[in-house]
């Protein structure tokens, strides 16, 4: 699975199911520590943190690369103090329903991906 088509199905997954903090207009809001544990589950790596404006905010390390799917929730740019985390450290930001609620939706979008891949024009 590339990392395209998980951000992709991350998108089109995020609701306020997953987050009491989404909105239509900043979709990532409060997602980071839902996403975090989802992208763990499906690609391993590390649950990472950083101290942000408005507390801990997590994210992944993958093959010793900060993948961060939520930052787009912040403005500017985030400062990474890249302090190794914890799949309970990143659960305490969400809760169960969050949770199997983000990972069910993600699953299912990446296999209706994968089943109706997307056709490019060979000139894009």
């Amino acid at each position: 699975m590339s990392i395209q088509f998980l951000h992709r199905a991350l998108l089109n997954s995020w609701s306020l199911n997953s987050s009491s903090k989404w909105t239509p207009e900043n979709p990532a809001k409060g997602q980071c520590g839902v996403t975090a544990l989802v992208v763990h589950d499906l690609l391993g790596g590390e649950i990472m943190k950083t101290y942000a404006v408005e507390g801990w905010h997590f994210y992944n390390e993958l093959d010793s690369v900060r993948v961060d799917f939520t930052a787009s929730q912040f403005d500017g740019d985030l400062q990474y103090g890249d302090i190794p985390s914890s799949r309970e450290e990143a659960f305490a930001d969400t809760n169960q329903l969050q949770y199997d609620d983000l990972k069910k939706k993600v699953v299912d979008e990446l296999q209706r991906m994968e089943s109706y891949p997307i056709k490019r024009k060979a000139n894009l």
